[in-house]
Formats: C-alpha cells, sequence, structure tokens
C-alpha cells in the first residue's frame, strides 16, 4: 500500500502514529463530474458530458468503493456504455496493478500496468493515494473523479436519455432520509471496518470496533420491521451497506478483527443480504476469490499474506424474505 508523491510512487503505510493508532482516510482529489449536459457539477469544473463509449472506469473487485461503481454500472445498464478495467486485488508492491486473468481486465485504454500510471498521465506532479474507482475521460486524458459516493449518484443520473436504464436510487422525497442513513453506514459500517483493521492501538481499535457492531445491531432492528432501509423501495443506502456486509464474513470478521458477530448471526441483516446478492445481475459484480484475496495479501494486517480456505458461504441459499 503506497502513493505518489510529486508523482513519484512510494511504498507508504498509513502514518498512524500522527494520529495514536487511529486510520484516517485520505479525502479524494479528483471530484469533476459527468453531467447531461456537460456543465459542472457540485464540484470540480464543467465539460465532462454524459457519453456513450467516452468514459473508461478502473476498479478491483475486492474493494468496496469500486464495487458501488460496478453495481451502479450494473443496475442502470451501462455495460455497453463505458468500459471497465479490473485490477488484480492481490496486493503489489506498486499498488492496483493490471494483468491478464481469470476476472481481471488489462487497462486497454491507456496500457498502463499500474494505476498510478493513470494518476500521473492526468496530473503529472500529482502527490496522494491512488485508488479505486476512478473515471478516465478519453476525450481529454485525464481523471474525471475518484470519489464512489460521487461516481454512483452520476451513474444514477448523468446517463438517463442516452441508453440508460430508467431508475432512480435517489429518489427526491427520500434524499433527506437516504442522506442521514448514509452518514451513519459510511462512518461506523463502510469506514468503520478499515478503522478497526488499520488501528494500530487498542484504543483506536475499541473506538472503531464498538459503534460498527452498535450500528449493525440498530440496522437489524430496522429491518425487523421493513423490507429495506428506507421502507419499500430499494434505495442508494441499500447498495452501498451491501458491498460492506458482502465481504462482512469473508474477511472484515477474521482479517480486521471485526469478530463480535457474523452478518450470518444477524437474522434479519442476513437474509437481506442474501436478497440482495440474489437480485438479477448482482452476482455478476462479485468475484468472492479476488475479494477474500485482496483483504489477506494486505501485509501491514496479514504479514504472512496466506489467504484462508473459509469461510465456506452460500450466497445462494435462500434469503426467506418472501
Amino acid at each position: 500500500m503506497g502513493l505518489l508523491v510529486d508523482g513519484i510512487w512510494r511504498e507508504r503505510w498509513y502514518d498512524t502514529d500522527k494520529s495514536e493508532g487511529r486510520f484516517e482516510r485520505f479525502e479524494s482529489t479528483f471530484r469533476n463530474w459527468i453531467t447531461a449536459d456537460g456543465a459542472a457539477g457540485p464540484t470540480g469544473r464543467g465539460g465532462f458530458k454524459a457519453e456513450a463509449g467516452r468514459y473508461h472506469l478502473y476498479v478491483a473487485n475486492s474493494c468496496p468503493w469500486a464495487h458501488r461503481s460496478l453495481i451502479w454500472r450494473k443496475l442502470k445498464g451501462l455495460e455497453d456504455t463505458i468500459s471497465i478495467s479490473i485490477a488484480d486485488s492481490r496486493k503489489h508492491p506498486e499498488g492496483w496493478h493490471f494483468r491478464e486473468g481469470d476476472g481481471l481486465i488489462p487497462d486497454t485504454v491507456n496500457g498502463a500496468s499500474q494505476l498510478h500510471q493513470i494518476y500521473t498521465k492526468a496530473e503529472p506532479n500529482y502527490t496522494g493515494r491512488v485508488t479505486v474507482p476512478t473515471i478516465w475521460d478519453r476525450e481529454t486524458e485525464t481523471i474525471v473523479n475518484n470519489e464512489s459516493s460521487e461516481i454512483v449518484r452520476m451513474f444514477n443520473a448523468a446517463f438517463d436519455g442516452n441508453g440508460a436504464t430508467e431508475l432512480d436510487l435517489y429518489p427526491q422525497s427520500l434524499r433527506d432520509e437516504i442522506d442521514v442513513v448514509n452518514d451513519r453506514i459510511y462512518r461506523t459500517v463502510n469506514n468503520g471496518v478499515y478503522r478497526a483493521g488499520f488501528a494500530t492501538s487498542q484504543q483506536a481499535y475499541e473506538e472503531a470496533v464498538g459503534p460498527l457492531f452498535e450500528t449493525l445491531d440498530w440496522l437489524d432492528d430496522r429491518l425487523g420491521d421493513r423490507r429495506y432501509l428506507l421502507g419499500e423501495t430499494l434505495t442508494e443506502a441499500d447498495w452501498r451497506l451491501f458491498v460492506t456486509l458482502i465481504r462482512f464474513d469473508l474477511a472484515y470478521y477474521g482479517n480486521f478483527k471485526c469478530n463480535l458477530r457474523r452478518i450470518q448471526d444477524y437474522a434479519n441483516l442476513w437474509g437481506y443480504t442474501l436478497e440482495l446478492y440474489q437480485r438479477p445481475g448482482i452476482a455478476e459484480t462479485i468475484d468472492l476469490g479476488q475479494m477474500k484475496a485482496g483483504y489477506y495479501t494486505i501485509e501491514a494486517v496479514n504479514p504472512t499474506q496466506i489467504v484462508p480456505v473459509g469461510p465456506d458461504i452460500d450466497f445462494h441459499q435462500p434469503h426467506g424474505r418472501g
């Protein structure tokens, strides 16, 4: 795990000495938006009009943030509109790495072997983490955005009328409630597992793992009297939660020490996870082998980088939710 410093790759783990063992996530730096007419979005500059074949998405199967973008690409029917490259999830000395292999797709747009080469092509003196998902614009030859929460909002609306499926996962009438639910889930669950797994002090770990399971308990209770997080409507909030739930028992429970309870131990959350996995097209966005290998080859967390054989989980079992 490293980063670019003035355009030069450095192998460097997160500096938790300054934060008393707490993992602190870097903010995404490319924040332009693809819009229907090319006008500027909420952040960044304009000039990125929604057009079929113009944009390329860089992802990795282990990364939950990248998985969000793959789910939206699938649900919105954008596979023929936005091309992709899938990096090897196993950790490489120079970060996300592209190669031939089962379930992997090399970089057919820029011919890069490492994702950091895409970042320096866009900004030669770039300093910061190199992350997936990243959207590349073929026309201007630059990175549009590398913030997953914004990428899914673009996919949700920007290509409507330009080949996208009619589906709104962020409906106007539910936005305020979605934002509130998203905020708690992001802080304590989506990012909470990383705050626990990457902590380098007991105090920092316990500060993360407590709220994580408090929120999982809250979510399980919430799903006791409703189908989805916002009721009967499947929204953005559900899919943002799902990408963490599907990885939890496979990786976070063991490798990140989030082992108070498994998702399988929650009556409502487990059935909910199975139902979402079994929605049409979703399993196609998931590579369980790459997913698990990506986490267990993080040397700072698992120095031997041995990938366990288990757990053996059947995500196709009946979910019992009607």
